[in-house]
């Protein structure tokens, strides 16, 4: 299961969807008005934070490797990601200036890794960006013990993934080999296809060549980034599919957590039975 994370969807994710319906009373009416407003609230919450995790992304790129896009590639790979996901230029900017050092503010934002299992026993690997500690740790750990998982010890979970760099694109009309061309002599190690995109899996450190041998061969990419990726997965049903993906969506529900990371697998029965929920 790849990992969770801004402007990645769960399966717990539903779009909004409004409309009238005939032959309901006044109370009917209502009452569809106001759960189809707590959806809308709940979708623009989850927006908001989607938001705060992207610009962060920013700030914290711009202070590790300077405020210039065209000299910091995972700056501009951050201002990309949040450009594609609707984040204001405004915000962008401020952000990349207070990373940068040309705006005063921005937090002191730490990187910390936690380590649990979930549901079915699951490996879960959670990536916190915060400026406070001892907030996201317990967090975490309610989030965890709320649904059915427990924190592990630190190197107990993290052992069973590894991190590589992906870069994502959308085909269009780009054939696999194409891809692999362009991007073999850089490093990439695969490329697969994911139906409408194509995904590349590299070393980290090759990260940054693969995304310009891309550009190189004029093909535009959706985004680049190092991740973490499972060596040993976990089949799960729908029942124990479901559990999983609701203790990610409360993690990813803290602001302090930036990405989540599991061992699931789930086959495409399955994830056509979650659809339909």
């Amino acid at each position: 299961m790849r990992g969770h994370g801004p402007g990645m969807r769960s399966a717990g994710d539903h779009p909004l969807r409004t409309g009238t319906g005939k032959g309901c009373d006044d109370m009917s009416g209502h009452s569809k008005w106001a759960t189809t407003k707590h959806k809308k609230a709940v979708i623009d919450a989850k927006r908001g934070k989607m938001f705060a995790k992207l610009i962060k992304n920013i700030e914290v790129a711009a202070r590790t490797g300077g405020g210039d896009p065209a000299g910091n590639p995972t700056l501009f790979d951050a201002i990309q990601k949040a450009k594609k996901s609707s984040v204001p230029n405004d915000n962008i900017e401020r952000a990349r200036k207070r990373g940068g050092g040309e705006e005063a503010g921005g937090a002191d934002w730490q990187t910390i890794m936690y380590e649990g299992y979930g549901p079915n026993g699951v490996a879960i690997l959670i990536e916190c960006l915060t400026d406070n500690r001892n907030r996201a740790a317990g967090e975490v750990r309610t989030a965890m013990t709320r649904n059915g998982g427990n924190m592990a010890d630190p190197g107990s979970v993290s052992y069973l993934f590894t991190r590589k760099g992906v870069v994502t694109l959308e085909k269009n009309g780009q054939s696999e080999d194409d891809v692999l061309m362009a991007v073999l002599d850089a490093g990439a190690e695969e490329v697969t296809d994911l139906g409408d995109t194509f995904e590349i899996v590299s070393e980290p450190t090759d990260l940054i060549a693969v995304r310009s041998a891309l550009q190189e061969a004029g093909i535009d990419y959706d985004s680049a980034e190092a991740s973490f990726r499972a060596s040993v997965e976990v089949a799960l049903d729908a029942d124990g599919a479901r559990k999983v993906f609701k203790l990610i969506d409360a993690l990813e529900d803290s602001d302090d957590v930036q990405n989540v990371y599991s061992n699931v697998d789930i086959s495409d029965e399955v994830l056509a039975e979650l659809e339909n929920d």
